[in-house]
């Protein structure tokens, strides 16, 4: 039995530049591993909590040293010597020292970089793919990605309440005709934003374009006409993060949209026409996160698309069992770091699964390289993935990850997106 050995976590960077936790475990045999923490730019109140120093000197208070002082001195020496390959009683023992409900003692971001990181030194122990490692079934799809094209926020004078314009070329033969239709599109939406708004398109935060539009439609014909001019007018649908927690103002119970506020029915209302206008494959966090009745009428009402919940359910069992009994999402996207431990992030998943739902698997805007969730991706079988835009080092990696696992795996083909559809 290979036991753990030694647990050092320490400062780095994540793609924005702002510090986070990864954490090195060394085990009995000599392998040695990392994990790392990723946070977002939406980040739900209920997610496990992201501990920081908050000193103002460095780096504006985000610095995560606390946390990481807290892998070495706390979470460390109770980890030494258990059993590698045992997650679950790894994992447990990290949420009994932290004892709290959203791990607000010793971090979030410390508990779930170790997890991360025993999960690979578990999976090299055994000698497979972390993929394989923890794959409920046979290997033999890997899953469609999509990609963040249009970001919302505010740029400029123009202020786009919804979050992520997206683009899935579901109908692709396999992975590699499905990142090429998604470089191509994206090219070429650069080229269509350029001429509509006179100036070469800003590149937001989350390294899509910035949205040229407040009104939602706009944004997407624009869209509609980059996917036209590339050829793929059939094979390639839309998805939407609304983020709209964002814009929720609880004093008026209202949300903005396109420079004015609305309620919970009337955004409904006004995304179902979206949805009779355009094909989308879901749409994500259209209502606030504590929106149970909101999502539930969504439920209801959009029958053309799959209502996802992301800041409502944070890969929470808990929070997704109460979904199923409200009958408040069709699915939720899988991000292990909200739930903080893999442990409980594959029981949300086993969860969804038992009950009919989907789980999505999203990194997060301050990305990294070496995501953890692709292999949940490709492990999980799941029918499709969020990827953000086809820029920027670490979110190209995810797309070759799963060029590379489609390779690597006998006979895979790309998961059968057209089935699941609703338009």
């Amino acid at each position: 039995m290979a036991t753990i050995e030694a647990v050092h976590a320490r400062q780095i960077l994540d793609c924005k530049a702002r510090p986070m936790v990864e954490v090195t475990v060394k085990t009995s045999d000599g392998i040695i591993t990392r994990g790392a923490a990723p946070t977002g730019q939406s980040v739900g109140m209920h997610e496990s909590f992201v501990l920081r120093d908050g000193n103002p000197r460095e780096y504006h208070g985000q610095g995560v040293r606390k946390a990481a002082d807290n892998v070495n001195t706390v979470i460390a020496p109770a980890l030494i010597g258990m059993d590698i390959e045992d997650q679950a009683a790894i994992d447990k023992a990290m949420l009994a020292l932290d004892g709290t409900d959203q791990k607000s003692f010793l971090g979030g971001n410390a508990i779930y970089s170790t997890s991360i990181a025993a999960l690979r030194a578990g999976a090299a122990t055994a000698g497979v793919p972390v993929y394989e490692h923890i794959a409920r079934g046979p290997l033999a799809t890997v899953p469609v990605p999509s990609f963040n094209v249009v970001n919302g926020g505010r740029h400029g004078e123009i202020f786009q309440a919804f979050n992520e314009f997206l683009i899935m070329p579901y109908k692709a033969e396999n992975i590699d005709q499905a990142v090429e239709i998604g470089v191509e599109v994206f090219d070429r939406l650069g080229k269509v934003l350029e001429k509509y708004s006179g100036h070469a398109p800003a590149i937001a935060k989350s390294y899509g374009y910035a949205a040229p539009s407040s009104d939602p439609q706009v944004v997407l014909e624009l869209i509609q006409q980059a996917i036209d001019g590339s050829g793929y007018t059939n094979e390639v649908a839309f998805a939407l993060d609304c983020a709209s927690s964002e814009t929720y103002d609880a004093a008026t119970k209202t949300y903005e949209l396109n420079n004015s506020r609305v309620t919970s029915s009337e955004l409904i209302a006004y995304t179902r026409k979206l949805t009779e206008q355009f094909d989308f494959v879901f749409i994500e966090d259209l209502l606030d996160e504590n929106d149970w009745n909101g999502f539930s009428e969504a439920v209801r009402e959009l029958r053309r698309t799959i209502i996802l919940g992301d800041d409502l359910i944070v890969t929470n069992p808990a929070f997704l069992e109460r979904a199923i009994a409200q009958k408040a999402v069709d699915g939720f996207i899988l991000k292990p770091n909200q739930v903080g431990t893999i442990t409980e992030a594959l029981q949300t998943f086993d969860t969804a699964v038992e009950n009919g739902l989907l789980a999505v698997p999203s990194g997060r805007s301050g990305g990294v390289i070496d995501d953890v969730v692709m292999d949940l991706s490709v492990g999980l079988q799941v029918p499709f993935q969020k990827n953000g835009a086809p820029r920027s080092g670490e979110r190209i990696e995810k797309l070759n990850f799963l060029m590379r696992a489609s390779d690597s795996l006998p006979g895979s083909r790309l998961a059968d997106v057209p089935s699941i559809v609703r338009f």
